[in-house]
């Protein structure tokens, strides 16, 4: 009886989750500051804001962005794109199907074309309201072209391509590489210094991501730059460290999951010192949280 409460309990904390890191809510007021546009290398630039960080690539094809934030932000982020000199995106790739990462698609979609894996194009398709109402995204915002494990885009002087990455964060989730500015976008398989939102009833999993993001250590060149679903451009070094906590904290869990220990004696005893700063102000996932995660994670695991 208690695994089913548990479990029950799991359930909807997730749903919550879900929908806090996926829905816009009226209400919180972005102001023009926090749109920043900052140059990574090559043609590639980030644009921080409200949600997912968007790559883009502008140059003499034009210009490309690597997600769309909320519908919300669209006219700022449209003004930040503008300093380059457009501000209509001829290409779109969607690293998953969230909210901060796709709620602009609607928008940009009516003059680019949106590219992702085919897993985003259902999961939008598939869209419904926190009552449970139907809810698809509406054609303009869909991926027109899909693929399986990987697609090439030729822009601006340089192969960009996206390969997929799956029960990381999600099941559809891509990294985009941009193989002559030497910058890779990772989407949320990479929450740059924070515990990462493994969204466990969409295809995700903890040991699926720690094994992506080792397999992306092993890709990505050692001066190459690194953007991330959230926090700021980081380096391989960083993305090693990330790899590390992954690594250490599903460890601590499971040897005490393993040991009998319920979910809330691992979270009192919690994951050490070390990890009290991998919550900053304004994250998303508490330690808790990321506990949580963990222990799901690998409950659902043991039950395949």
């Amino acid at each position: 009886m208690r695994r089913f409460i548990f479990a029950a309990v799991i359930v909807l904390a997730t749903s919550v989750f879900a929908a806090a890191h996926t829905k816009f809510i009226p209400g919180n007021n972005h102001k023009p500051q926090d749109f920043k546009l900052e140059k990574v290398a090559g043609n590639v630039h980030v644009l921080f804001g409200s949600g997912g960080n968007i790559g883009v690539s502008y140059g003499e094809d034009g210009l490309m962005t690597i997600d769309t934030q909320f519908a919300a932000n669209v006219p700022s982020i449209k003004s930040e794109l503008a300093k380059l000199g457009n501000d209509k995106p001829r290409f779109v790739f969607n690293t998953h199907y969230h909210g901060d990462h796709t709620g602009g698609n609607e928008l940009f979609g009516m003059d680019a074309i949106i590219l992702a894996h085919y897993n985003v194009r259902e999961r939008l398709l598939g869209r419904t309201t926190r009552d449970g109402k139907a809810n698809p995204m509406p054609k303009a915002g869909l991926p027109m072209i899909t693929y399986g494990k990987s697609i090439a885009i030729h822009i601006n002087g340089e192969t960009v391509k996206a390969i997929h990455f799956p029960s990381g964060h999600t099941d559809g989730d891509s990294a985009i590489f941009f193989t002559k500015s030497n910058v890779a976008h990772l989407g949320d398989d990479f929450f740059a210094g924070r515990f990462p939102f493994v969204h466990l009833s969409s295809g995700g999993s903890v040991a699926g991501l720690t094994m992506n993001i080792g397999k992306l250590l092993q890709m990505i060149p050692a001066d190459a730059k690194i953007i991330p679903g959230h926090g700021p451009v980081s380096t391989i070094d960083d993305l090693r460290v990330y790899h590390d906590m992954l690594t250490e904290t599903s460890t601590i869990v499971r040897k005490q999951m393993s040991a009998g220990k319920s979910i809330e004696e691992i979270k009192k005893a919690g994951l050490g010192e070390k990890y009290k700063s991998w919550v900053p102000e304004g994250a998303f996932i508490s330690e808790d949280r990321w506990i949580e995660t963990i222990y799901k994670s690998y409950e659902m695991k043991k039950k395949k």
